[in-house]
């Protein structure tokens, strides 16, 4: 569903199309109050394209598969829409994670001649590569499980409890299909590293770290209780002694946004994955991964936003309503949207 849909959009010279998308079993409909917001706030710099290729039972088909079905999609709205020069992202869920697999194959390298260039005149962009020959603007991701699903309290709906979560790993499959099992790392594709693991580096023809790294803006939006879909910790990607204490906030503007915070992008020594000893060898296998994710997700600096619904008549739906997916329902969120139209580069 394109914005236009919605209402009016100009599409003017040296914009960027935001290519949003959701979570498993929804569709593009989801966004439709994020998708007007933008266009009534930014009408004259943005267009918005909702995707359309992974819906309902599409969604079970695995990252990798939604990424690639992505790729294609963007493409296909790079060459409709030739005077566009920008691209942004916005994710909610899963969607996130697709959104970082399809940037992965959309990738283009710097310009070879841009590379030789030793001149001072040259720009930071020029030496960052494209998305689909857009210049990256925006990477904003909404509840993503970033560091998959498997671990304590990843899943808050299993409820924390170590045999629940445990049984989940052999059984998720059964209820996601390939997609539970990229989200529990426990894929193996031909011997290959679980696909969250390999998605950390540029890995093969899949550019993943060097796509995210042409990005200006990484926004990572995470939800501080009450989502049971997709733990604190997964989305906004820390480790459990990194969470930050927070407080209800005095912000009138954006009351439900409780804690932000900028965090620099590691170099290799500090990206030395921290030493974890503690637990039997299921855990210790588990906090391996984890730390491993963290750890090459680092290697890119995030603008972090914890938000908290914990006072909402719909708090028990906080996964739906930091996207707004229902404006009737889940209204309470449209601080939230309107924190990343503020923030947005243009």
């Amino acid at each position: 569903m394109e914005a236009a849909n919605c209402g009016a959009v100009r599409t003017p010279i040296l914009l960027p199309p935001i290519i949003s998308l959701s979570w498993l079993m929804e569709s593009s409909a989801d966004w439709k109050f994020a998708a007007e917001q933008f266009v009534k706030v930014l009408p004259d710099k943005v267009f918005v394209h909702c995707s359309e290729r992974n819906v309902s039972k599409l969604t079970l088909d695995g990252v990798d598969v939604m990424g690639e079905r992505l790729a294609e999609e963007v493409i296909e709205v790079i060459r409709r829409k030739p005077n566009l020069r920008k691209i942004s992202f916005v994710a909610h869920s899963v969607g996130g994670l697709v959104a970082r697999y399809a940037i992965g194959r959309l990738y283009r390298p710097p310009e070879r001649e841009n590379l030789e260039d030793s001149s001072s005149n040259r720009s930071e962009e020029d030496s960052k590569g494209t998305i689909g020959g857009l210049e990256a603007m925006n990477f904003i991701t909404s509840a993503t499980p970033h560091l998959g699903s498997r671990g304590h309290k990843q899943v808050p709906f299993l409820f924390g409890v170590p045999a629940i979560e445990k049984l989940a790993n052999f059984v998720i499959h059964l209820i996601f299909k390939r997609t539970g099992r990229h989200l529990f790392m426990n894929d193996d594709d031909e011997g290959k590293p679980p696909l969250l693991k390999r998605m950390i580096e540029d890995y093969g023809d899949c550019y993943f770290m060097s796509a995210l790294r042409a990005f200006r803006h990484r926004v990572a939006y995470s939800n501080v209780g009450y989502d049971h879909i997709v733990g604190w910790r997964t989305s906004c990607i820390r480790r459990n002694s990194d969470l930050p204490k927070w407080e209800d906030t005095l912000n009138e503007k954006y009351p439900h946004v409780v804690y932000e915070e900028h965090c620099k992008a590691y170099d290799d020594e500090q990206c030395e994955p921290t030493s974890i000893k503690d637990g039997g060898s299921d855990k210790l296998e588990v906090l391996h991964c984890a730390e491993e994710l963290v750890t090459g997700l680092s290697r890119v600096s995030w603008d972090k936003v914890d938000v908290s619904f914990h006072s909402c008549r719909q708090k028990f739906a906080a996964h739906s309503v930091i996207q707004v997916k229902d404006q009737s329902m889940h209204i309470e969120g449209a601080d939230v949207i309107q924190h990343m139209i503020d923030h947005f580069l243009t």
